[in-house]
């Protein structure tokens, strides 16, 4: 049987995975928008870059939330509907923030509400779209490795253009326009998801899952972290990938902005640097892709996150100019396109199809838990010791923490592929329902 539990591994279909693939590049095309309008939105309706670390706090912190205990939610209403409806809120979301700032209703405490509303919705749909790619990759007749290796290109291709696009759009018709686009970007996923992946076994509810409860819930929550207690490896990446994600945070919602407006020219740069990192990411990702299975996991890993991290923020605190950094960002993505093929690779091979929704929730809440301090601190770091020492103490950081695998024995297992291996609570499970 073939991993959707629906049809002979002999039946062969990309459409399913072409319709996630493409959801996920309009969704995260999207996000950009968000990423770059936002932000540009509050430093030019308040001049605050404190104001923005805020909005960044309140985007991110329901995001952790969502991803801690949204795991068994997926399971139970289904992988598609989960996407559908997080694409849907969130282009709720989005959408009233220019049209309530259009009718001049648009209060500081709402605009951190509306993005609190679009971090809580936007975490499940992409988890539920993530652990629906082995599933679609056998489906389609691809190998695993490849369909991450995709996944990711796709995503930081969007991001490219998104960021690209959303750059010239604030320059030529204002931030609020392009959360309009956005809001409509969210809606198309929608629509692709709803009607792409139909009669897809792994994407509707679990069959014969308990009925919810407050036991059931909690029980299913603790088997999912005792799990990940176990697995060393993706718990190392948990904690180091949240260390990095904070620090980026700071960076995307916060430094890279006020950098772009006070030493760059303004959005128009922002936007160009941006997908300048997207473009190398989407190269990097097609690499990897193509040729990185030839070479040690942990090698490219380490030296790829070194080069992804600490360079940029170091050459934007040591120049005024859009160039070097430019450049720097672009080989810096080339160089970060190729860690999520590694990481996601890793993670499908060490996670059975029973925990993979709660786990990569799990994952995402982990990785993510540093992201609301992230652009709040940054905020606060810039207006307290400036942006040239905010942008020197957070490189300085990142460099540290992308060190670790070299320092760390469990990393070196990353290069040794698993089977994944059922949790003492299913194998239980599975025994009980064999005997008679």
């Amino acid at each position: 049987m073939s991993g959707d539990g629906g049809q002979s591994a002999g039946t062969r279909t990309r459409t399913p995975l072409a319709a996630v693939l493409t959801a996920n590049t309009i969704s995260t095309a999207g996000s950009s928008l968000t990423m770059i309008g936002v932000p540009w939105f509050v430093l030019e309706t308040t001049g605050s870059a404190g104001r923005a670390g805020v909005v960044a706090f309140c985007a991110t912190l329901p995001i952790v939330v969502a991803a801690l205990v949204g795991g068994p939610v997926i399971d139970r209403l289904g992988r598609r509907r989960v996407s559908v409806g997080s694409d849907l809120v969130c282009a709720f979301a989005v959408g009233a923030i220019p049209l309530l700032h259009f009718a001049g209703a648009l209060h500081f405490w709402l605009l951190c509400a509306l993005m609190a509303l679009e971090g809580l919705a936007a975490t499940p749909g992409r988890t539920a779209r993530y652990v629906l790619v082995p599933d679609l990759a056998e489906r389609a007749g691809t190998t695993l490795t490849r369909a991450a290796s995709l996944f990711d290109a796709v995503q930081r291709g969007a991001r490219m253009a998104g960021a690209a696009l959303a750059g010239l759009l604030i320059a030529l018709v204002g931030a609020e326009s392009v959360l309009l686009l956005d809001a409509a970007t969210f809606g198309t996923s929608a629509l692709l998801v709803a009607l792409g992946i139909r009669g897809i076994r792994a994407a509707e509810p679990v069959r014969g899952a308990a009925p919810v409860s407050l036991t059931t819930y909690r029980a299913e929550l603790r088997e999912t972290y005792a799990f990940m207690l176990r697995a060393r490896l993706l718990l190392a990446v948990s904690v180091m990938v949240m260390v990095t994600n904070g620090l980026d945070q700071g960076w995307n919602a916060v430094l890279l902005p006020v950098h772009a407006e006070r030493e760059l020219g303004g959005a128009t740069q922002l936007g160009l640097l941006t997908a300048s990192f997207g473009a190398g990411g989407l190269l990097g990702a097609l690499l990897y892709g193509a040729v990185g299975h030839r070479f040690p996991r942990r090698a490219v890993f380490t030296v790829a996150f070194v080069l992804a991290g600490a360079p940029r923020f170091v050459v934007a605190a040591l120049t005024g100019s859009a160039l070097p950094l430019a450049a720097t960002m672009a080989l810096g993505g080339l160089a970060g396109g190729m860690l999520n093929p590694i990481l996601t690779t890793v993670t499908y091979e060490r996670v059975p199809q029973e925990l993979r929704s709660r786990v990569s929730g799990a994952l995402t809440a982990g990785c993510e838990l540093a992201m609301p301090l992230g652009g709040l601190g940054a905020g606060l770091l810039v207006d307290t010791a400036g942006a040239r020492g905010a942008l020197l103490a957070v490189g300085a950081a990142y460099l540290a923490t992308t060190l670790s695998p070299l320092v760390f024995r469990v990393w070196r297992t990353m290069d040794t592929a698993e089977v994944p291996q059922k949790s003492d609570e299913l194998t239980r499970k599975d025994a009980a329902a064999r005997t008679p």
